[in-house]
C-alpha cells in the first residue's frame, strides 16, 4: 500500500466500493461508529476501511470528462436496489443486536434460510446492505433457486 491503510495497491489489484451520499460526515459516522469501520480519510474522497474492504463515499454530480453524459446519485426508490453490500460475519445475532444498540435500523431480524442466516439494513441514504452468517452451506446445503430457475429451465 502506499499509504498505511489507504486503498492503493504496489501491484496487482484492489476491490474498494464507492457510494455516492446526501451527506458525507452522516455516512462516515454510520460507516465507522455504527458498523466500526476505520476513518481513512474524512473527506475528497471520504475513505472508511470496513473489514478486509474500503468504502469510499463522495456526493453526487453531474457528468464529467471520465465520464461523460453520467450523473450520481444516492438511491431513490427504496424499494428498489440494483446492488448492495454484502458483509458475512461470525455471529449474525451478536452484529444484530450490538449495531441496533447504536442506531442501525433492520428491516427484518436475522433469518435462517437454511443455507445461511441473513438480514438486511439501509445505511442513512437508502442503500441495502445485507449481513449474513453462513450455516448450511458449510455442509453442502445451499440456498434455493429464484422460482422457476431450477435445474433444466432456462
Amino acid at each position: 500500500m502506499a499509504e498505511k491503510s489507504f486503498p492503493a495497491p504496489e501491484s496487482g489489484m484492489l476491490l474498494s466500493y464507492f457510494l455516492t451520499v446526501a451527506d458525507v460526515p452522516r455516512s462516515r459516522a454510520f460507516y465507522s461508529e455504527v458498523l466500526g469501520g476505520e476513518v481513512i480519510l474524512e473527506e475528497n474522497p471520504c475513505t472508511v476501511r470496513l473489514a478486509n474492504s474500503w468504502l469510499i463515499m463522495n456526493p453526487g454530480g453531474g457528468p464529467t470528462p471520465d465520464k461523460p453524459g453520467i450523473t450520481l446519485h444516492p438511491p431513490e426508490d427504496p424499494a428498489t436496489a440494483t446492488c448492495f453490500l454484502n458483509i458475512r460475519v461470525a455471529d449474525i445475532q451478536a452484529v444484530y443486536e450490538e449495531w441496533s444498540a447504536k442506531g442501525a435500523e433492520f428491516v427484518t431480524p436475522p433469518i435462517d434460510r437454511k443455507a445461511e442466516i441473513r438480514c438486511y439494513l439501509r445505511d442513512p441514504d437508502g442503500y441495502l446492505i445485507e449481513i449474513g452468517q453462513a450455516t448450511g452451506m458449510l455442509h453442502g446445503v445451499y440456498a434455493d433457486p429464484p422460482a422457476g430457475k431450477g435445474p433444466g429451465t432456462r
